[in-house]
């Protein structure tokens, strides 16, 4: 394997760049796409995330199902009679129905929310997600995911960039002190930690 990597590099040296240019790509991305799903745990919580627009959709059009799919099956019996109990009051008396609507909504998000090992801490209002999170529902709705790739790619080098910068500085002068230690040692952690972070998302798998 080492033979033919050298031979592919001494005649070919440019399709070996265009290949480790595609491999960092696909490895900013996919580092992207962890700190979206991170960061996208508030995103559940908002109005205007996926959840609450599907529960709202489902309310109108009286059809449950479309609710199910972000909640674990042994979750439905809390869901499904209170969705019908909700939508059995949206004719009648308006504060009564927000209220009850409410209850739905929270109910809902908490049980997605405890399928992701998160807490529940409140409704959130539109306009509350993330930047990143944000770009990731306009590239699905868009069907084009290349912004995305083009932004988080631009940001994610230059934040390694910038955290090698600063470790590679204050190796200099790591012996000099204390202080001066410590302050490498911070940054060398910034800078390793989010290398693992890339290697975990190659070899690991993203939780829900």
């Amino acid at each position: 394997m080492k033979t033919q990597t050298k031979k592919l590099i001494v005649s070919n040296p440019l399709k070996v760049e265009r290949i480790f240019k595609f491999n960092m790509r696909s490895i900013l991305l996919a580092f992207a796409f962890m700190l979206v799903s991170i960061s996208g745990f508030a995103h559940c919580d908002s109005y205007d995330g996926p959840v609450i627009k599907d529960a709202l959709k489902a309310l109108d059009q009286n059809n449950v199902q479309l609710v199910l799919k972000w909640i674990e099956p042994q979750q439905e019996m809390e869901i499904i009679p209170l969705f019908h109990k909700t939508y059995s009051l949206k004719n009648e008396d308006k504060e009564v129905y927000a209220i009850v609507e409410k209850h739905f909504l929270e109910t809902l998000v908490r049980l997605h929310r405890e399928m992701e090992g998160a807490s529940f801490t409140g409704l959130k209002p539109a306009g509350s997600m993330t930047p990143l999170v944000e770009m990731a529902d306009n590239s699905i709705a868009e069907n084009d995911v290349e912004k995305v790739i083009k932004t988080v790619t631009n940001h994610l080098e230059q934040v390694l960039r910038e955290r090698y910068a600063t470790v590679a500085k204050l190796n200099k002068t790591k012996d000099n002190s204390v202080e001066q230690g410590r302050e490498y040692v911070h940054a060398y952690v910034q800078y390793t930690h989010t290398l693992e972070a890339l290697e975990h998302i190659l070899h690991g798998d993203i939780s829900h």
